[in-house]
């Protein structure tokens, strides 16, 4: 079966058939796939049967693997690279990341290099009388600027955002070290994509504490404004897991958020890793 490119349809998003990521992937093949992840900023296989070290090997493939402060605490054994994501309980303990990314956000954005993207794999995915949950939505900030009138693009050209590892509430709560190996940092609002050179929308709620040469109160209005557009329904793409899904998305041109619509006993079991980026620009 040759490789084949469905785009989902919505802003964001398009499924890659005939890849068995199990198997090693040849240069031309592998070239196919970034060149979709590139251009739709999620794109996801179905049916994947992989080992933790083959998750491992398919993200270097897309550069250096980026550790994070969840990693540090839930990983795979043997795979530190890899952060658990789960609401499964063991002798009463947590065996992962029970509740993370219930925001919009994009991943790291508080570092000075965050990452190029995020990829998860499904092991298990929580159902209520077969219907699937855990949905997680994706938008694109790329479209999203796009649609913004001139005049704002205009005003938002140029312009840096504060980012702060503080604002946000996270599903574990930092320590100390933590915070202060997390200074904040800024990055340009307007942000092109590294390889394509699109531009597109870099703010979140929470995570961007300020904009540089604009006062807090215009700031904060300003932050909010732009989040809600960028989350409006017609840059969204919905993905509905099935197990074996292995699905990456972009960091740069795509901000994401999880659906917390199940709790124990539907079960939830994925594995994450994180590729390395560059500075914004």
């Amino acid at each position: 079966m040759s490789l084949e490119i469905i785009p989902a349809g919505a802003a964001v998003g398009a499924e890659v058939r005939g890849v068995d990521l199990s198997l090693p992937l040849g240069d031309n093949v592998f070239a196919e796939i970034e060149h979709a992840y590139n251009e739709y900023g999620v794109i996801f296989f179905r049916d994947q049967r992989i080992a933790p070290e083959q998750q491992v090997a398919f993200t270097r493939r897309f550069g250096d693997i980026e550790f994070n402060i969840f990693g540090e605490r839930w990983s795979v054994p043997g795979c530190p690279e890899i952060v658990v994501l789960s609401n499964i309980t063991h002798d009463g303990k947590p065996t992962g990341i029970r509740r993370a990314g219930e925001n919009w956000h994009s991943d790291m954005c508080y570092t000075g290099r965050p990452p190029r993207g995020t990829m998860l794999y499904a092991h298990e995915i929580p159902t209520l009388h077969g219907l699937p949950l855990g949905d997680t939505e994706f938008a694109s900030a790329a479209a999203a600027w796009d649609a913004l009138p001139a005049t704002m693009q205009k005003f938002l050209d140029g312009k840096r955002a504060v980012f702060d590892f503080r604002g946000r509430k996270r599903a574990l709560t930092p320590t100390r070290e933590e915070i202060e190996r997390n200074p904040p940092v800024t990055h340009p609002i307007v942000r092109r994509h590294p390889h394509t050179g699109r531009k597109c929308l870099y703010v979140m709620r929470d995570d961007c504490t300020g904009i540089e040469g604009v006062d807090d109160e215009e700031a904060a209005g300003l932050i909010c404004a732009l989040a809600d557009h960028i989350a409006k329904p017609t840059f969204i793409y919905r993905h509905q897991w099935r197990a074996g899904d292995l699905l990456l998305w972009d960091n740069c041109t795509v901000q994401h958020r999880a659906i917390q619509d199940y709790d124990l006993p539907q079960r939830r079991l994925m594995h994450r890793t994180t590729m390395g980026g560059a500075v914004p620009v």
